[in-house]
């Protein structure tokens, strides 16, 4: 009967014809004259539609007979009239917000009916096809850090919570109570344990993410070191060597590419800047897989060991932190985030501080960097002279190709290209390729600051971010090399983050690469990085991006 259309009641809007279809329910107003504004328990929604999406359903729940608000005009209002009293069912969707579209809110459809039977059918056909959808979760593993962006960890994860209890989502939450402790728990969890979620969820900043992240990665992928260029070898050394470290992502299913990273650190002292990977045992010369051997369960069957990429396990993210950027930066921002752990009691804005401290000494760094060729795309490269005698302040910049922007259902992060093409957008799902013939662009000089990401990190302060062009999963990381410069140029490209539509990435002095690997060698021990928002001592360091290790709960970037 619900295929052919029948008569509801939706609040604020009147009698509507109701279909069911496969993808969603639709519905058309029988009085469309009269006008429709619909408010519900949660809040104002922000445009009336009239088709609801499965995919945007997160909850349909039958309700006690009660009011359902009929259509909202002036005239109506004027002539008095009251609420229906009717038996209901509310669909709680996911919606995008009236002042902020980019951001998605919770509201509720309510709709209402004189027989309670035929709510009650309506609630098992919702629920019934909500469940088809293999893609939901069902249990999850959160971790909330209490300490995160002034302290709003906890209330953020109160705030969400109740979703999650109405979408009949269960949830393991642990109150992180020290650094590493997302870490330890994860690394150490067996796989058997691990295979009762689905996923897990960070409420905090970026410094979490990366914790939960090295943990799940830590035993259970099968990705080899990153490429070095000839000469460099440090893997046959266990000095000081600390081992390989993850950070990025991949997209409901987003994939995300992460980054795998091998370091030698510059001093002895590095254990107090790097707490999330004091696993107490060094991985230099191990295969990596064999950490994690298959589990024997209480019946003494095996239990299958798991292994990233996979492709049933997902991560997610409720943004608490100070930035939430995943980013890996050197020099300028590496000193900005050592400066602001003396001021973390300003919350957010010793950033701000700490940065201004950082910008007056304008100091710069002696180094190397070696990046893999990218046949495919251009890079964009200042040479090694000095930048101060050849730019002039209108003349500093370059024009550019115009940006493929990642986002929602993006073409480049699906792999469109056909089978046998050697296009840019066709990348291998492993690093084989990268092993077999690498061919390796060395960068030496003075540098501000080296930095890579592998997405854009758009955010308030840079709403185009980074680097705007950055893919979510194409295998790619872009390097930024910004050569030593005169303060007042610095300025003028920092500033341009700022602004949307403009990009900063076309000053002479500075180096743009979009690559799979690079190396850094630095000429002096106290090398600071900023890995997501952590401190990171080291001065070597090979970086490589794996395409689609990791899984997200989110549909891709919003533009």
């Amino acid at each position: 009967m619900q295929g052919d259309g029948e008569v509801l009641f939706l609040g604020g809007v009147g009698e509507v014809a109701v279909t069911l279809g496969h993808d969603g329910l639709s519905f058309l107003p029988l009085h469309p004259e009269l006008g429709s504004s619909c408010l519900s328990s949660i809040g104002l929604l922000p445009k009336l539609e009239n088709k609801i999406k499965f995919s945007d359903v997160y909850a349909v729940e039958l309700l006690d007979e009660g009011p359902v608000c009929g259509p909202w005009n002036t005239r109506i209002v004027a002539q008095g009239k009251k609420n229906s009293e009717m038996h209901r069912f509310a669909v709680h969707v996911i919606t995008r917000s009236r002042k902020h579209p980019s951001q998605l809110v919770p509201c509720e459809y309510l709709f209402g009916h004189k027989d309670p039977e035929t709510c009650k059918s309506w609630v098992e056909h919702l629920s019934a096809c909500i469940n088809n959808e293999q893609d939901r979760p069902k249990n999850l593993m959160v971790f909330v850090h209490p300490l995160c962006g002034k302290g709003r960890g906890c209330k953020n994860w109160e705030m969400v919570a109740p979703l999650f209890d109405r979408a009949k989502v269960n949830t393991k939450v642990i109150i992180t109570e020290r650094a590493g402790h997302a870490y330890d728990t994860l690394a150490s969890i067996s796989d058997k344990e691990l295979k009762k979620f689905d996923g897990v969820v960070a409420v905090g900043g970026d410094g979490l993410f990366n914790e939960i992240l090295n943990g799940l990665l830590n035993s259970r992928n099968k990705i080899s070191y990153p490429p070095t260029p000839e000469g460099f070898g440090y893997f046959g050394s266990t000095e000081k060597c600390q081992g390989c470290r993850n950070d990025g992502l991949n997209n409901s299913t987003a994939t995300s590419d992460a980054v795998n990273v091998m370091l030698r650190v510059g001093s002895n002292k590095s254990d107090d800047h790097e707490p999330l990977l004091s696993t107490g045992k060094s991985v230099v010369g191990l295969d990596i897989s064999s950490l994690n051997p298959n589990t024997e369960s209480s019946t003494g069957d095996q239990v299958p060991p798991v292994f990233f990429p996979n492709d049933w396990f997902r991560l997610g993210i409720i943004p608490s932190g100070s930035t939430d950027a995943i980013v890996l930066r050197y020099g300028f921002y590496g000193e900005v985030i050592r400066e602001s752990e003396n001021y973390r009691w300003m919350g957010p804005a010793r950033y701000d501080f700490s940065g201004t401290m950082v910008f007056l000494k304008h100091r710069s760094y002696d180094a190397k960097v070696a990046f893999l060729e990218n046949e495919n795309s251009h890079s964009f490269a200042a040479s090694a002279e000095n930048v101060a005698d050849e730019v002039q302040p209108l003349q500093s910049r370059r024009k550019r190709s115009r940006k493929t922007i990642c986002q929602a259902n993006c073409s480049v992060c699906k792999e469109t290209s056909t089978p046998g093409q050697n296009s840019e957008d066709e990348i291998p799902n492993s690093s084989q390729t990268i092993h077999n013939n690498p061919k390796w662009i060395w960068s030496e000089g003075r540098f501000l600051s080296v930095g890579a990401a592998v997405i854009s990190c758009r955010n308030e302060r840079a709403p185009d971010g980074l680097v705007a062009e950055a893919h979510l999963s194409d295998g790619f990381l872009h390097l930024l090399l910004i050569r030593d410069c005169p303060l007042p140029l610095y300025l003028w490209h920092l500033t341009q983050f700022t602004k949307k539509g403009s990009d900063p990435l076309t000053f002479k002095f500075v180096e743009h690469h979009k690559t799979r690997a690079f190396t850094f060698i630095s000429s002096h021990d106290e090398s600071v990085w900023n890995l997501d928002g952590e401190l990171f001592q080291a001065c070597e360091v090979s970086v490589q991006a794996c395409r689609g290790l990791v899984n997200l709960f989110a549909s891709g970037p919003e533009v």
